[in-house]
């Protein structure tokens, strides 16, 4: 299965045991990592639905890229300005490409939710029938 994930403004297709050179992501080498912004999946030939799809990575190092040198010259001014570049990167290894924990995370968040939105409700319900109270008087 391979799925198309979107990570510091570039996207990346990626299947299980890929190795990728992302945009620094925080974390440590040795920690996992899931990319939750996936955009498309599918299996061989045929697309599936990318909605429920998670893909889960590890940090294999953070590291830097190639250096870039940036050289500025305006001729007939005697200005030339050189300068070096090198763009913090994370290597990632990944593990799974899925949809079985973010079901699992679904169901854990899913209680926590309903007490919020209940102890919330209440409050956010008060203040309008209080402003129905003073444009009736």
């Amino acid at each position: 299965m391979f799925a198309v994930v979107r990570t510091g403004g570039k996207q990346y297709r990626v299947a299980a045991g890929d190795k990728i050179a992302v945009e620094k992501l925080a974390g440590e080498a040795g920690e996992k990592v899931t990319l939750g912004d996936v955009l498309l999946a599918g299996d061989g030939g045929e697309i599936k639905d990318a909605a429920g799809v998670v893909v889960s990575a590890e940090i294999i190092a953070q590291a830097k890229s190639e250096k870039v040198i940036v050289f500025k010259k305006r001729r007939r001014h005697n200005y030339r300005r050189r300068n070096g570049h090198r763009q913090q990167m994370t290597l990632l290894r990944i593990l799974a490409v899925g949809g079985e924990e973010k079901k699992a995370a679904k169901k854990e968040a899913a209680p926590k939710a309903e007490t919020v939105e209940a102890a919330e409700a209440p409050a956010k319900k008060a203040p309008a029938k209080k402003a129905a109270a003073k444009t009736a008087e």
